[in-house]
C-alpha cells in the first residue's frame, strides 16, 4: 500500500524543524522554566497553587539572587538572536489563562516586577467562567509584565485525536488548532504569537513539524528539567509546580535536582 504523500507545509516544517540547530553542547548555560496553572486561598485542584505558595517562591528567587527573565530573552538565546542569560536565570510561565492568573497572580507579579509568558486557548477566553476576558488579557500584557502566547485554540489531547480521526481529518484537525489560536490571539492583542505550548506536553516529531510550518519559533514540554544547550528550541522542557512544591523541594527544583513526576494522558 502505498504511503500517504506529505503535504508542502508540512514538508516545510520539517525542514524548518532540522535547520534550527541546537547551540554548542559547551554552553554552560540552563535555566528552569516554571511553570504555573491556577492560584488561590486552597488546594482546589492538582493544578492549584495556593497563593501564598506562589509569594514565598517569589521571595526565595529574590532573596536567594536568581534573576526572572523574559521567556522571550531566553528564545532569542537559544535561536542564537540575543546573548545568554546570566547565572541564576528562571523563566515564570502560566497555562490556561485561567481567571486566577488575574486575580491572584497578577497583584504578585506586580508587586516583585517579574515578567510572565501566559500561554491561552482562545476558545476559553471570554467564554468560560473559570477564564480570563480579552479585556483583562489586554490590561495585563499592557502593564509591560505579561506576554501571551499560544496553547492551541481549545486545548485537544493530540493523542486521542489522532487514534479518533484519519490522517487527513487529524491533518486538517491539527491546523485548524495551531493556526486558529495563533490568528486569534494576534488579532485580539497584538503583537506576534509565535510560541507553542503543548496541552498536557503531548508532542511528537509530526506536532513539532507542523508547528514550524504554522510560525512557530519554539513549543514547549512538561519535561522535568531544566532547558540547556542540547534542548532544540522546538521541544523545551519545563517544570510543572504544585502545591507541594515549597520549601526544600522548590530549592532542589531551581538547583535540577526536583522530583520527578510521571503524567500520563
Amino acid at each position: 500500500m502505498s504511503r500517504p504523500l506529505l503535504s508542502l507545509p508540512l514538508v516545510l516544517g520539517l525542514l524548518l524543524l532540522v535547520a534550527i540547530t541546537p547551540l554548542a553542547a559547551s554552553d554552560p548555560v540552563t535555566v528552569p522554566i516554571l511553570l504555573y496553572h491556577r492560584f488561590g486561598p486552597t488546594v482546589a485542584d492538582s493544578m492549584t497553587v495556593r497563593t501564598p505558595v506562589f509569594e514565598a517562591h517569589l521571595q526565595h528567587l529574590q532573596e536567594h539572587g536568581y534573576t526572572v527573565i523574559a521567556l522571550r530573552r531566553l528564545i532569542d538565546w537559544r535561536l542564537g538572536k540575543g546573548p545568554a542569560p546570566p547565572p541564576k536565570s528562571v523563566v515564570i510561565v502560566a497555562d490556561d489563562a485561567h481567571l486566577s492568573v488575574y486575580t491572584e497572580m497578577a497583584p504578585l507579579v506586580k508587586k516583585y516586577k517579574v515578567p510572565v509568558t501566559l500561554f491561552a486557548y482562545p476558545s476559553a477566553v471570554s467564554n468560560a467562567k473559570y477564564a480570563l476576558t480579552w479585556e483583562q488579557l489586554r490590561e495585563l500584557k499592557a502593564s509591560g509584565l505579561f506576554d501571551v502566547q499560544s496553547h492551541t485554540y481549545w486545548h485537544p489531547n493530540f493523542k486521542k485525536e489522532r487514534k479518533k480521526l484519519s490522517p487527513a481529518e487529524f491533518d486538517q484537525f491539527t491546523t485548524r488548532q495551531l493556526t486558529r489560536s495563533k490568528e486569534k490571539l494576534e488579532k485580539e492583542l497584538g503583537g506576534p504569537v509565535d510560541l507553542l505550548a503543548w496541552p498536557f506536553g503531548i508532542y511528537d516529531d509530526d506536532l513539532l513539524a507542523r508547528a514550524a510550518a504554522a510560525g512557530y519559533l519554539a513549543t514547549f514540554t512538561i519535561e522535568r528539567r531544566h532547558v540547556g544547550a542540547n534542548d532544540h528550541p522546538m521541544r523545551l522542557p519545563r517544570y510543572l509546580l504544585i502545591d507541594s512544591d515549597q520549601g526544600k523541594t522548590f530549592a532542589r527544583i531551581l538547583a535540577g535536582d526536583g522530583p520527578q513526576r510521571s503524567l500520563a494522558f
